[in-house]
């Protein structure tokens, strides 16, 4: 949890400090889903740092333990959560047809484990509507916007296992309508991600971002002004 914090804010220092943290406890306990996770948190921040490959191996190699098919259910939905952390990286490498390959062996998982999330304390939960999420946003790193508000109309928001997730989805489609240069969609889809859980809109480095940019490419509405002034980003 440690970890999570830092990662979401951005702040690679300290998520690395973590991260090791928590791999060393992990390792020390012997527990294979905390090793897991361990692994998936140092893939992420690995990600972050433009270690592309490293990230890759670390993922799918904790994928790969065979602990986590000892595991039952849990080891399943582990193994699952570091499928598609995986397929994340590989769509930030611009390859579309590798991560639509691990996204769907991720779905796969999730598919033969039924419709509950699992471990709802790492990384918010795995299941078939978690992927699919997880889809949108990878899709939009791949270079396909168009794909990834395809994959949005396919699922509920109302289904996600919590408001967070809620917001980080709305979030992901207000970046694939800005590619898009559908302005006025994406400033209203941002409004509802702060509507749902404003600390993660207005805390999260992509969505900061993405309204800086806006405030730079175009007329500035009193909405997004004020969504501006809300996240802390300067005009």
């Amino acid at each position: 949890m440690a970890t999570s914090m830092p990662v979401k804010l951005d702040e690679q220092q300290l998520g690395w400090m973590a991260a090791d943290r928590a791999r060393q406890l992990a390792e020390t306990s012997g527990n294979i889903l905390a090793i897991a996770e361990s692994a998936r948190q140092l893939a992420v921040l690995a990600r972050k740092a433009g270690w592309h490959d490293q990230a890759l191996s670390i993922a799918l190699t904790a994928a790969d333990d065979p602990g986590l098919k000892e595991a039952g259910r849990n080891g399943a939905a582990e193994r699952g959560l570091l499928i598609q952390s995986a397929a994340y990286t590989v769509a930030r490498r611009g390859d579309r047809d590798g991560m639509r390959e691990l996204t769907d062996e991720a779905a796969a998982i999730a598919k033969n484990l039924g419709g509950a999330p699992l471990l709802r304390g790492h990384a918010g939960g795995f299941s078939l509507i978690t992927v699919q999420l997880h889809r949108i946003s990878a899709e939009d790193h791949a270079g396909h916007p168009l794909a990834a508000l395809t994959a949005a109309r396919s699922i509920s928001l109302n289904e996600l296992p919590s408001l967070e997730r809620r917001s980080r989805g709305l979030g992901d489609i207000a970046l694939a309508l800005e590619r898009l240069g559908r302005r006025r969609e994406c400033v209203r889809t941002l409004l509802a991600a702060e509507h749902y859980a404003p600390q993660e809109a207005h805390a999260r480095p992509a969505v900061k971002s993405l309204i800086s940019s806006l405030l730079v490419s175009g007329p500035a509405s009193p909405e997004l002004r004020g969504l501006a002034t809300r996240s802390a980003v300067l005009a």
